[in-house]
């Protein structure tokens, strides 16, 4: 008899083979909850362990291990892309640069969402930019409950993109739009993105997959087995990342250093520590 675990992952091509069922298994049936956006799912299974297997944001993954949340990280990408269009600025007064962004009012959706987190490891190791000399503006407070937010909080009902508009903010991370007012931070993007990869070799992680620790510990042959659902249907998916273990780790290991730069976390963990021992030899 499979065991049924309650499971949340969103909408996307590494995942549609488990979720619309043809991918099987003897061993684990998955109970599907359904968040939209996805996110919205992850101050749940970080702060109450609400699920077995869960889709979740690199950086919450690792500001919540360390604080001793029990959760364990799996070697299975279902979200990564290039940062650089993200950033927008209001361009009214005048034309700003990243290397302009210094004591500006930059607002984000969260100081602890992952896409914010890389795109100011970008601002500050690629363009000089002093993260501490911003305004940080934030709108929602972090996943993980033990996080000392000092950015400052908009009044309840704010939408950052009008912030932008109206020209309540410089600049904003997280974000994209048509409206003629704003800007690309970073001009010609994909050329940018280019040059970065170029530079680092990395493709920037946003989400990974994680199960509850008890999950792991008591049944370590059942997370191997939802390993290996995620893998096949990774890879019968053309469109899905694809990561071998070296680029992995080189886009943990970057995203590990921006996070802990920017006092999300600690100390900067080696890429091994994310793991368990279930779930370590899976392909790392």
């Amino acid at each position: 008899m499979s065991m049924r675990l309650r499971a949340l992952l969103g909408d996307h091509a590494c995942t549609a083979a488990l979720k619309n069922g043809s991918i099987k298994s003897d061993l684990v049936a998955f109970d599907f909850v359904d968040y939209s956006p996805t996110n919205k799912g992850f101050k749940p299974m970080v702060r109450e362990q609400a699920f077995d297997v869960s889709e979740m944001a690199i950086v919450t993954y690792l500001m919540a291990k360390s604080v001793g949340k029990p959760m364990v990280l799996l070697p299975n990408v279902v979200v990564a892309r290039f940062q650089h269009a993200y950033a927008l600025y209001h361009a009214r007064s005048g034309r700003l640069t990243p290397r302009d962004l210094n004591g500006k009012r930059v607002g984000i959706r969260s100081f602890t969402t992952t896409t914010g987190a890389w795109l100011r490891g970008i601002l500050a190791n690629d363009h000089g930019v002093d993260l501490d000399s911003n305004d940080w503006i934030t709108f929602e407070d972090a996943h993980v409950a033990e996080y000392k937010d000092t950015t400052k909080r908009t009044a309840a009902g704010k939408q950052i993109v009008q912030m932008l508009i109206d020209g309540e903010l410089d600049a904003a991370l997280g974000e994209k739009s048509e409206h003629p007012d704003l800007r690309p931070l970073f001009a010609d993007a994909s050329a940018k993105e280019k040059n970065w990869f170029a530079k680092h070799k990395v493709l920037p992680i946003n989400h990974m997959v994680v199960v509850s620790r008890s999950l792991s510990d008591k049944h370590p042959d059942i997370v191997r087995e939802v390993q290996r659902m995620l893998k096949q249907a990774a890879d019968d998916a053309p469109t899905a990342p694809r990561f071998t273990a070296d680029e992995m780790r080189r886009s943990l290991d970057l995203i590990i250093g921006y996070t802990a730069q920017q006092r999300l976390i600690p100390r900067a963990y080696a890429v091994h520590e994310l793991f368990d021992d279930a779930t370590r030899p899976l392909q790392l």
